[in-house]
């Protein structure tokens, strides 16, 4: 099953192209209510609807380092810190953007735009302190997460050895373009991964290449608390820019497009724009961290 938020907050399901009004206010709420909700009799050609962000999660638990090729990665150009597994913060749920919705580039805030493909998943219910045997009964779904970063701005948090501005900022949290329930994907840790920007391939790996599974990560962070509808990430592949020879080259710019694709999910797409033209006036002055 796919499921989808819509137009002005619908949620729906997605069935051969067609989309399934649901009877529930929210998809949070569709979670909350224990993925039940009857058809309203509505239905919209998928042609014809706007996507938004599927969901917007009460808690966001955003994991980095779980890749060790994207540390690998990190060490052949001489990154400031090193990529250390398990690091965990929470993601700003106001940055949250849905499918071909713009990513605005705050040029007074950053001059190195970066991409990071993700795996994220969907908890279907509540729930606190359990092991990884019991974590499969805890995922609602999955989804695309597209984790925008900015790689100067992140460095420089770094020094005090945590980080979460840099990829907090309004629209760097790109997510969608819909939940596939697990009833579609029977192993998640065999999903190719590949992000393109103006359909060139910069991050192609898979989802096996992890270095602890999604039963321990979930399980991991359970000791925190999960609401229904709470979404965690699992880390990115290799690949990104800021960790390539020619990093300046293939940072994103206005008028970029990304398109981040899972295997067995869809393909979560979303252009880059400058602050002039998603606010019609220019950037503010520039700030020195």
């Amino acid at each position: 099953m796919k499921l989808v938020t819509f137009n002005s907050g619908q949620v729906g399901e997605l069935r051969d192209g067609t989309v399934v009004e649901l009877d529930v206010p929210s998809m949070r709420e569709y979670f909350d209510r224990g993925q039940h909700a009857e058809p309203t009799g509505a239905e919209y050609a998928l042609d014809d609807v706007h996507l938004r962000a599927p969901i917007v999660p009460k808690k966001f638990f955003h994991t980095a380092g779980n890749f060790r090729e994207h540390e690998e990665e990190s060490k052949t150009v001489a990154w400031s810190h090193e990529i250390a597994p398990w690091i965990v913060f929470f993601q700003n749920v106001d940055a949250i953007v849905g499918p071909d919705e713009p990513v605005v580039y705050p040029e007074h805030l950053t001059e190195e735009l970066d991409y990071e493909l993700e795996l994220a998943v969907v908890i279907r219910k509540p729930g606190k302190w359990f092991g990884p045997d019991e974590a499969a009964d805890y995922i609602g779904g999955y989804v695309i997460f597209n984790d925008i970063t900015a790689r100067d701005i992140q460095r420089r948090e770094m020094r005090s050895g945590v980080f979460s501005y840099s990829k907090a900022i309004d629209t760097f949290c790109p997510l969608g373009p819909w939940i596939v329930t697990p009833d579609e994907i029977p192993d998640p840790h065999d999903l190719k991964m590949e992000l393109r920007v103006n359909g060139d391939i910069r991050q192609s790996s898979y989802s096996g290449n992890m270095s602890v599974t999604i039963p321990e990560i979930i399980s991991h962070y359970s000791a925190l608390g999960y609401s229904a509808g709470d979404v965690l990430s699992t880390g990115t592949v290799s690949g990104v820019a800021g960790f390539s020879e020619d990093a300046a080259s293939l940072y994103l710019k206005p008028g970029d497009v990304m398109d981040a694709e899972i295997e067995r999910i869809g393909v979560l797409r979303n252009p880059v724009v400058s602050w002039q033209e998603a606010h019609g006036e220019p950037a503010p002055a520039r700030v020195r961290w």
